[in-house]
């Protein structure tokens, strides 16, 4: 009666025998075993066999990963969380087993990475406006000089790193504390070609590396920049190598965002087109379209959710999941910059130098802060106290006679907003000498002044440390967008301004 070959299991099949050597070379003896065969069961010879050399390490995989980072996690927050209950409670001594005092502390881990997590997912909005101070003697100082107009800056997720752009298609990369800074050096055209680079179209003679926009993942393993060619170009931030180039768009790239925690990206167009990109994939995923005029500003949070905004009178939110889009109008006759202030409100600048507040319930802004950055004279001053209703119900600040309006002006257009991410922080920069701090009320729905930090030139671009210590401005002689402007006083370069809490 012939023998009945084993059955086994994948589940409880052992890993052992698929390890080689490192050389990726069989031994004498496992040749032999591989040419000859056998009835006896392979999975217990080779789990029973130790040759003691020792080569064969255990490979990581990646559920221990995982649980060695989070228990790596846990112990860094385990050890913060003692810190800060040792600066509370002094020099007391505390009374009690040692079993109380390690619940205790594991209750404060828990309680620390709970609101965390909350913070991260934006369901809860940390209050800071009202604590943060600007020092009269320390104010905006140049942290990296650019040769030509700085036109977008990113910081890294830990806030210890910084990128920054300019209209001479310089990028660099620099260190927040010291300053010491890295440029980005752009490959031959034959690379560029061979990472998906196409051939410049219409008049242009040759590609521009004018660069406009540029964003950085969450992870902090890429960097995305577009500019005039019409590409959107990414970058190994680890070797600060060129690795892909997107084509695509039919107009110049004028904005970009990484979705957080994602390596997804969105890109905005002259084209009026808004293109979504799986940057570790390399691959091209889909095209949003409703704006009818040019795409100047795009903010993106945890959520696939992207907000736009354009030369034509609209900041759009599309749902990128459910496929459709919601359209809010502004008053002003172009929207320069738009962010998400959380998942419900919306913050946005236009060239009559207002700032609008929003909510993704209503269309119309249910705030308008008007002559944000006004050039102001001293006959022409504006009552930040006294407020209007307009019939809508919308409330607008100040009054707005032609004596006292005076924001036709290039200098006074709002170029940049940001929000310090979950809280009520807020900043704006125009061309006006100065970038304003503001306080986002959620409950009476209006945004109040805090602090105006003087900053000769055109603030293009503007962003906050996650943790609010500090405010990254980027700054040129002229707009990010064009020439139509130009203060020859301004130094082009990225300025900080530190904060207290």
């Amino acid at each position: 009666m012939p023998r009945k070959k084993k059955t086994h299991d994948p589940f409880f099949t052992n890993d052992s025998r698929k390890r080689q050597k490192p050389n990726g070379k069989l031994d004498r003896d496992d040749e032999e075993d591989a040419e000859i065969e056998s009835d006896f069961d392979e999975d217990d010879f080779f789990t029973g066999v130790d040759d003691g050399s020792g080569e064969d390490q255990e490979v990581e995989t990646g559920a221990e990963a995982r649980k060695r980072i989070a228990q790596d996690y846990i112990r860094m927050v385990r050890q913060i969380a003692q810190k800060e209950k040792e600066q509370k409670d002094g020099e007391e001594e505390e009374d009690g087993d040692e079993e109380d005092e390690e619940g205790a502390r594991d209750s404060l881990v828990a309680q620390k990475l709970i609101k965390e997590q909350q913070e991260e997912s934006g369901r809860v909005r940390r209050s800071i406006a009202s604590k943060v101070k600007v020092s009269s003697d320390e104010g905006f100082r140049v942290l990296v000089k650019h040769r030509q107009s700085v036109t977008a800056v990113a910081l890294s997720e830990d806030d210890s790193k910084g990128f920054s752009a300019s209209k001479d298609g310089v990028i660099m990369r620099w260190d927040v504390n010291s300053g010491q800074f890295e440029r980005y050096k752009w490959p031959s055209d034959s690379v560029l070609k061979s990472h998906g680079l196409k051939d410049p179209q219409g008049s242009a003679a040759k590609q521009s590396k004018h660069v406009l926009a540029l964003a950085a993942s969450s992870d902090g393993r890429y960097l995305a920049t577009g500019g005039l060619d019409r590409h959107v170009h990414i970058w190994d931030t680890r070797t600060r190598e060129h690795v892909q180039a997107f084509p695509g768009h039919r107009g110049p790239v004028s904005c970009l965002a990484f979705r957080q925690g994602t390596s997804e990206l969105f890109s905005g167009s002259f084209d009026r087109t808004i293109k979504i990109w799986n940057v570790e994939d390399r691959t091209y995923m889909n095209t949003l379209f409703g704006h009818q005029s040019e795409v100047l500003s795009i903010d993106c949070l945890r959520k696939e959710r992207v907000l736009t905004a354009g030369r034509d009178r609209s900041m759009q939110l599309f749902k990128v999941h459910e496929e459709s889009r919601l359209v809010f109008r502004a008053p002003a006759s172009s929207l320069e910059c738009c962010c998400f202030v959380n998942n419900d409100e919306l913050l946005s600048g236009s060239d009559d130098g207002s700032i609008e507040l929003w909510t993704v319930m209503r269309k119309k802004p249910i705030y308008i802060l008007r002559n944000a950055h006004a050039l102001l004279v001293d006959s022409m001053k504006s009552d930040q106290k006294d407020s209007e209703r307009l019939p809508n119900g919308n409330i607008e600040n100040g009054y707005h006679h032609p004596e006292n309006h005076h924001c036709a002006s290039v200098f006074s257009w709002v170029s940049a907003v940001t929000v310090c991410r979950n809280s009520d922080l807020a900043a704006s920069g125009a061309g006006n000498g100065s970038v304003r701090l503001w306080a986002v009320e959620s409950d009476t729905k209006d945004i109040k002044p805090l602090h105006n930090a003087p900053l000769v030139g055109f603030v293009n671009t503007l962003a906050f440390a996650k943790s609010a210590e500090f405010l990254i401005a980027g700054v040129g002689q002229e707009p990010r967008l064009g020439r139509w402007g130009r203060n020859p006083e301004a130094r082009n370069g990225v300025s900080i301004l530190p904060l207290k809490l």
